[in-house]
């Protein structure tokens, strides 16, 4: 499909321009557009900040929709508690919690269909059945999903209010000098790429605790291994303030600029702890996951490196 718009307006930056457009497109959507080559104007393909002149033609080829159905798949879940109101699942790295751009199976989201069947809560949608919160894909650790709508309000709420208590560890690169700091700063989309977060001052309020567990010295380098709890559940907030301060997380390829001097695939960042009220029972849940194998053969490596 093929829509076509006149320019009424110049100097204005392509995107923005086609943005105030009620053309149904979000300008993130718009910058991906130009992005692929899917826009021209007078019949050329223009960068993004090209400045609209009064009686161009911008053309903008838009496919349709593809219906994406959730099927359920047998994949293998590590259940750390179940009940007929909810489950907590250990999600191990590189598995994407639910379909998205480019995931449109093989996510946490089909595996717990084909486990609890019929018994999953609706308000998520059709692709996110059950889905409370997320971990990134290469995140690993606790996550609940609620089994019906009454558990799935309930959890949210505890979320929105700060009630859930998360707890991660994190192994990351560098010194860090205090024994335990607090990281207030905002987290928005970046403006330089699109695809990655960033620390921005018209990003939305994010804070991060940290208490360092361990130091690490080698010959090469040093590392801290910390514990982190969040008080906002921004998009890879961890991820973007360790970076932001200097100490990006091990493993990280999109904000440690590719280094991945341990050679592991995925990220050493685990949500190791979760703590929240049963919203049927009123009990306070307590549970714990053990971090993964490549993340312990990691600390286990400096722990040796640093002995020797």
């Amino acid at each position: 499909m093929i829509k076509e718009i006149i320019a009424v307006e110049e100097k204005v930056r392509l995107d923005a321009y086609l943005a105030k457009q009620n053309i149904g497109l979000s300008r993130s959507m718009i910058q991906k557009l130009l992005e692929d080559k899917k826009i021209t104007v007078n019949g050329k393909i223009e960068k993004t900040s090209y400045k609209v002149q009064i009686g161009d033609k911008i053309q903008i080829e838009i496919e349709p929709p593809k219906e994406v159905k959730l099927e359920p798949q047998e994949i293998p879940l590590d259940i750390v508690y179940e009940d007929e109101d909810l489950i907590v699942v250990n999600k191990q790295k590189g598995l994407v919690v639910h379909p998205g751009n480019g995931n449109i199976d093989g996510t946490l989201a089909n595996a717990v269909m084909a486990h609890c069947k019929e018994s999953l809560s609706g308000i998520g949608g059709k692709l996110r059945p059950g889905i409370v919160h997320r971990l990134d894909k290469d995140t690993s650790g606790l996550l609940m999903i609620a089994k019906n709508d009454k558990t799935h309000i309930a959890l949210s709420e505890q979320i929105k209010n700060r009630k859930v208590k998360k707890t991660y560890i994190a192994l990351v690169r560098g010194t860090i000098a205090e024994n335990e700091a607090t990281i207030n700063m905002p987290i928005g989309r970046s403006t330089k790429d699109r695809k990655k977060m960033a620390v921005t001052k018209t990003g939305k309020e994010a804070i991060t605790h940290f208490k360092v567990i361990n130091r690490y010295t080698t010959q090469k380098a040093s590392y801290t291994l910390l514990e982190v709890k969040i008080d906002t559940g921004r998009t890879h907030q961890i991820r973007v303030h360790m970076a932001e301060i200097g100490h990006p997380v091990i493993g990280d390829m999109v904000y440690s600029n590719g280094k991945n001097e341990f050679g592991i695939e995925g990220q050493c960042l685990h949500a190791q702890k979760l703590q929240f009220i049963h919203p049927t029972t009123g009990k306070e849940m307590n549970l714990e996951a053990n971090i993964p194998q490549y993340f312990q053969k990691t600390i286990e490596e400096l722990e040796n490196l640093q002995n020797n």
